[in-house]
């Protein structure tokens, strides 16, 4: 067994954390020329980076953790890759009890905000910074490039920014990297990056399903359709990870591989966090909603065994298409997907900035689309849209970047570039719906997302109604149109039903 005693002061910063993404992400930093401590409390992690990949750079190995710190060049700059937690808060308390004012600690985990808020409150009054710090592009990212969200001072992204965005991939030359914003900004914006992501992979999953279920495609011909959208403003990562999944032939059965593997789609929750964060700020995300829900729906195998057993076919029927049907459906079906995707990014772009108003974050949506375009599993072409929709009107939180109030984005939708694609869209988008409605193939995402534009399209909604019937049984008052600053509610068990203005 090993025992390593660094120098002093040598690293540049530290990674504790040893696992693949630990381990991944300290391999990354070393060879960009940073000398990198490394510590894992399994003493064997550490010397099997070392014995595997210590020629990449300069590694500084540790195996205690009081040499790991002390081996840290001030202000020390120390990473922690743990499971989120337990895990995570018992190695802030560590690594704080050993830290000097002006250290910072950086948590790259899937963190809950709430959790990143309060951990950095307490550390800020012993001067300490905390860096809630998100990363996306699974191991290969961590390794060859990520999209990289880190949180906390300003001050401690002078000190942390230049080496992370020396790791980060790369786009048209910039850095997919950028500092979000103070205290738990970074895993806020991490966290609905995920929920984007659940959205999007919801919605790819839905059209697999109409195209095989409606259209009569094999599993072959939509891997060779979802091929062809490449060259589409629908090109993506998963459009391109789509492709080679549904490719591959099982090498057990010969059947497509997608057949063998079992519907039950897992989440380790960033999807629920998202929804109830969107619940708890009053901001609708129903293509994200309706994404975890489908998880959970698939994963409920009781429930539809009795579902099926109960037979409740009736109605409904898949049919099969075939010629310039077959062809007009899938273009219809790639309309469909585009159109729910706009809608998908425009919620999350929506929860973000509403966060951003609300804790003072002063988030710049137009880079968060930036660094969004290289690195992490929902980099997609038309990211570069988003930027350029963002950076030509500003954003609510960032009024310097727009010539005037009105030029702000109240949606993503209403950006030229997709305001003029949804009107492209929507005949062949509300076609889709309407299929998979008559026909029984679900596709909630596609309907939510559909309602989500007509909602917002719309001139006038039933919420009016809804608040009449709020004041009916609870007295919670309404405002009406010809005053909408005044407070009304009508006395209805007055037999003259007589209307009060409360202000």
């Amino acid at each position: 067994m090993s025992d390593f005693t660094p120098a002093p002061a040598s690293a540049d910063l530290g990674v504790f954390g040893l696992g693949v993404m630990g381990a991944n992400l300290a391999r990354n930093l070393a060879r960009h020329g940073h000398s990198v401590a490394v510590f894992n409390r399994t003493l064997a992690r550490t010397e099997r980076l070392m014995e595997r990949y210590g020629s990449e750079g300069d590694f500084v190995p540790a195996s205690d953790l009081k040499d790991f710190v002390a081996s840290l060049r001030t202000p020390r700059v120390a990473i922690i890759m743990v499971q989120a937690g337990a895990a995570t808060e018992a190695v802030i308390e560590e690594l704080s009890a050993l830290m000097e004012p002006g250290d910072i600690i950086v948590d790259a985990g899937n963190t809950l905000y709430t959790d990143t808020r309060r951990r950095e409150e307490a550390l800020r009054e012993r001067g300490l910074h905390f860096v809630g710090m998100g990363v996306s592009g699974g191991e290969e990212g961590a390794l060859l490039g990520p999209s990289i969200m880190p949180g906390g001072t300003a001050e401690s992204y002078n000190r942390l920014g230049p080496m992370l965005e020396s790791i980060s991939a790369h786009v048209d030359g910039e850095p997919c990297c950028t500092h979000v914003g103070p205290d738990g900004a970074g895993h806020f914006v991490k966290l609905v990056h995920n929920g984007i992501e659940y959205a999007d992979m919801q919605l790819i999953a839905e059209a697999y399903s109409l195209l095989r279920y409606v259209a009569g495609l094999s599993v072959p011909e939509i891997a060779e359709v979802f091929r062809s959208w490449k060259d589409s403003e629908l090109d993506s990562y998963l459009i391109d990870i789509t492709t080679e999944v549904l490719s591959r032939t099982d090498p057990v059965t010969g059947r497509p591989f997608v057949d063998v593997v079992v519907d039950a789609a897992g989440q380790k929750g960033t999807g629920v966090w998202t929804t109830q964060t969107a619940l708890e700020l009053g901001v609708a995300v129903p293509a994200i909603a309706e994404a975890t829900f489908a998880r959970a729906v698939s994963s409920a195998a009781a429930a539809r065994a009795a579902v099926r057993a109960a037979d409740l076919a009736p109605g409904t029927s898949e049919s099969t298409l075939s010629g310039q049907d077959r062809e007009a459906f899938i273009d219809a079906v790639k309309q469909a997907l585009y159109g729910s995707k706009i809608a998908a990014y425009a919620q999350g772009f929506d929860e973000i900035a509403t966060a951003s108003a609300q804790f003072g974050w002063n988030i710049d949506l137009g880079a968060m689309a930036r660094i969004w375009r290289g690195g992490c599993i929902i980099r997609a072409r038309f990211l570069d849209d988003i930027t350029r929709a963002y950076n030509s009107t500003g954003s609510a939180d960032n009024a310097s970047n727009a010539d005037n109030e009105d030029a702000h984005l109240a949606s993503l939708l209403t950006a030229p570039v997709f305001a003029s694609a949804l009107v492209q869209a929507l005949p062949a988008w509300r076609q889709v719906v309407a299929i998979s409605a008559l026909t029984g193939v679900p596709a909630p995402a596609f309907a939510s997302s559909l309602a989500y534009v007509d909602q917002l399209r719309a001139d006038r909604l039933p919420a009016a109604l809804i608040q009449g019937q709020r004041d009916f049984f609870g007295s919670h008052t309404y405002h009406r149109v010809d005053d909408p600053e005044g407070i009304y509610h009508t006395l209805w068990a007055a037999p003259e039903r007589t209307e009060e203005k409360w202000n």
